[in-house]
């Protein structure tokens, strides 16, 4: 018990780019290197009588990947993940802009 915080350090690399696409590839002499947004969290307590407990959460978003041909090196994204994630903050934009516009109007 008293390593567990090491113990969950250990863990939480799975949650990162591995866990989502896993290691660069080579094939045919081009080199994939998977990119993904990935967090994090960690949380744990007790109470007086020493009973505690913890938690922990990830999430990870295959973002794209970097290609390797030679000396070319370019990014292809994961369309898919990026209007998943573009969707909801460009709504979000959209009502916040709306709001602001409406403030400085009065």
């Amino acid at each position: 018990m008293p390593n567990l915080a090491i113990d969950i350090g250990k863990q939480a690399a799975s949650f990162g780019v591995k866990g989502v696409y896993g290691e660069q590839q080579d094939v045919d002499g081009i080199r994939i290197i998977p990119v993904a947004l990935s967090w994090t969290g960690y949380g744990g307590g007790s109470d007086v009588d020493g009973n505690g407990g913890g938690g922990a959460g990830g999430a990870a978003i295959p973002v794209g990947a970097y290609i390797r041909r030679g000396d070319d090196l370019r990014f292809e994204p994961n369309l898919v993940s990026l209007l998943a994630v573009a969707i909801p903050f460009v709504w979000v934009a959209g009502r916040v802009l709306i709001r602001v516009i409406r403030v400085l109007k009065k």
